[in-house]
């Protein structure tokens, strides 16, 4: 089996995303200097996923959100978003831009997650990607009603953040943003800790249709990666997947009945089950006018395939975020459902099989 195609970007950036330095050295030429320079990125913290929740008073817990990572670069000169992966995404988020701006003259990186709010004020990634019509004609779109909800501060006036402790990194982000007006700042707001154990905060979350919780080690510096300081707890799988053909069918308006998903192992493709919820009339619709363009040319599929349903393949390409129950005992995902499109200037990472 050949090494799949390299996938196309999903959207076409001017400019290549920005890349994290090593932290900065004082000039030796003035020791008692007092300020850190401001680096041009950091490269995020990331939460490690756990089957249950770590016990210990030493952990603080928030609301997993359904969103898009995001740093905000705040200085006089302007403000600038960069994505997950490093891209300058600050045109496609007027308003936390706007909100950025009534928080200066200070300088400082803000951490958190941008997502769109339902009618009942809970994340709905679906509702995120068609404000940022996430793909096709429509790349580049603003999402205007995108909230930012921060949760963590790596940069202050001068001030290199990284190796402090969170407990102390939080408090600074409350006194930030508690002191800012809200008309101001409207479309940036404080991620709100959860009290309680966290298996019974689980549980209710769970209970309400959210994603799950995230929990912070109060002690920890900033340390970019996984590297156990943050964890997460899912109330359902959820993983991202190419999509590598749709079945057909003359049943659904949209000219197919599922997706058929892959995930690597090593560096090839393998099948990992087809999709058939979730989606809206129009998603559908728009998918299989993306999927028609993508079209497999070759004689062999991408992937080996030994099922008998007729399968119109498609380059892998396009990145589908996938909730799903289980696994199968074959390997295969149990219950899926489709949730939508992830971009690869958001550092989408494709589930890899151990």
């Amino acid at each position: 089996m050949k090494k799949p195609p390299r996938s196309k970007p999903l959207l076409r950036d001017a400019g290549a995303p920005i890349r994290s330095r090593p932290r900065g050295k004082r000039n030796p030429a003035q020791p008692q200097l007092l300020f850190d320079p401001m680096p041009e990125r950091v490269e995020p913290a990331l939460a490690q996923l756990k089957s249950r929740p770590p016990k210990g008073s030493e952990w603080s817990w928030e609301l997993k959100l359904d969103g898009y990572r995001l740093a905000v670069h705040i200085k006089p000169q302007g403000i600038r978003i960069l994505t997950r992966g490093g891209h300058d995404w600050t045109h496609r988020f007027p308003a936390i831009e706007q909100a950025a701006r009534a928080l200066g003259p200070a300088t400082m990186i803000i951490d958190g997650e941008a997502v769109v709010l339902d009618e009942e004020g809970r994340p709905d990634f679906g509702l995120l990607q068609q404000s940022l019509g996430a793909s096709g004609k429509q790349a580049g779109s603003r999402a205007s009603n995108a909230v930012l909800y921060a949760f963590d501060l790596v940069y202050l006036d001068g001030h290199d953040l990284r190796g402090v402790e969170y407990r102390s990194r939080r408090h600074l982000l409350e006194d930030l943003l508690n002191g800012a007006k809200d008309e101001q700042v409207g479309a940036i707001r404080l991620s709100e800790t959860l009290d309680g154990e966290p298996a019974v905060l689980l549980e209710h979350v769970c209970r309400l249709g959210l994603e799950g919780i995230v929990g912070k080690h109060l002690d920890r510096p900033y340390r970019s990666g996984r590297t156990g300081d943050w964890v997460k707890i899912k109330c359902v799988q959820s993983e991202a997947f190419f999509i590598v053909g749709y079945e057909m069918s003359s049943a659904s308006p949209a000219g197919f009945g599922s997706l058929i998903l892959a995930a690597y192992r090593g560096d090839e493709l393998v099948h990992m089950g087809s999709v058939g919820t979730g989606f809206k009339e129009a998603e559908a619709i728009r998918l299989r006018k993306m999927l028609d363009a993508l079209r497999w040319n070759r004689k062999q599929p991408p992937l080996p395939y030994s099922g008998s349903a007729d399968i119109a393949w498609v380059e892998p390409t396009l990145i589908a975020e996938i909730e799903f129950r289980a696994w199968t005992s074959v390997g295969k995902l149990r219950h899926p459902s489709y949730k939508g499109l992830r971009e690869r200037q958001d550092n989408a990472d494709v589930f890899r099989l151990d």
